[in-house]
């Protein structure tokens, strides 16, 4: 990874940013497709570690990994069923 996209990936993920996971590669114990966690930090070789809200803790590589960050509305959205 380039030290530009590392740049970019600390820029754009600072600690405290919530992010859910899309998909995880090649993990012999992943964390599920959904969850949602903080960034706690992106260290110098371009892994974003996250603080999982089910209390596991991983880095998620972006080269390998699909990510989002989450926005406060998506976290608190619920939707609401009509009868």
């Amino acid at each position: 990874m380039t030290e530009q996209k590392i740049k970019m990936l600390k820029e754009r993920y600072p600690a405290g940013t919530r992010v859910e996971l899309d998909r995880m590669g090649d993990d012999p114990n992943p964390i599920p497709s959904g969850s949602k966690g903080t960034v706690s930090f992106v260290d110098d070789i371009g892994t974003v570690m996250v603080n999982f809200d089910n209390g596991r803790c991983l880095g998620i590589c972006p080269e390998v990994d699909s990510f989002h960050k989450i926005t406060e509305q998506e976290e608190t959205f619920e939707p609401t069923m009509s009868m």
